[in-house]
């Protein structure tokens, strides 16, 4: 296992709802310093905390935060990093869950802050985000300066040790263990249906 390099920016990104507070919250524990700020409280839906850094939502507009970055490790939606500056080097965790459980996740999180949803029907809304997630995979194996490691939630939950070491060694943490107790099993909710 290498060491890690604190000149390469740390990013965790997915879709909303697929695991990203729960990977920031590892790659913490592990040793890896969060980019991030309080603008938004834990709460229900995420009790441990959101783990975000608000600027990083005004990306198309400004990317100023991303000085910052080095030696961190900050949360960035799939859909955004197609933003991130160039003349920088990227480390990104891609988080990937169960559509039927990210669209419910979402629904259930906005019927709890009294917001409407979309009016898409579920079906339609996990194309879109199929190809959102295949279109952000596609543009950062284009461009060198991001390296990729997909990690799949269920994996997290089923075998925390296992994906732990998978991240360290990806970011070249030698603290896997540690990243493994920060996952809670607890929070694992909006499960898929059994068939």
């Amino acid at each position: 296992m290498g060491s890690f390099d604190d000149r390469e920016i740390v990013i965790v990104s997915g879709l909303p709802r697929s695991g990203t507070s729960m990977m920031m919250r590892m790659i913490v524990a592990g040793g890896v310093a969060a980019l991030a700020d309080d603008t938004r409280a834990a709460d229900p839906d995420n009790p441990l905390g959101y783990f975000e850094l608000d600027a990083v939502k005004g990306s198309a507009q400004d990317t100023a935060w991303v000085a910052r970055a080095p030696g961190r490790v900050v949360k960035v939606v799939h859909a955004l990093l197609r933003y991130l500056p160039e003349g920088h080097r990227y480390a990104v965790v891609m988080m990937h869950r169960d559509l039927d459980e990210v669209v419910t996740s979402q629904r259930t999180m906005l019927e709890r802050s009294g917001r409407a949803g979309a009016t898409i029907t579920p079906e339609a809304l996990k194309r879109v985000f199929a190809a959102q997630m295949d279109e952000a995979a596609r543009w950062l194996d284009a461009r060198p300066w991001f390296r990729r490691l997909d990690v799949e939630y269920a994996r997290v939950i089923a075998d925390p040790a296992r994906e732990a070491r998978r991240v360290a060694e990806f970011l070249g943490l030698g603290t896997a263990a540690e990243m493994a107790r920060a996952v809670d099993p607890t929070l694992y909710r909006n499960k898929r249906p059994a068939s």
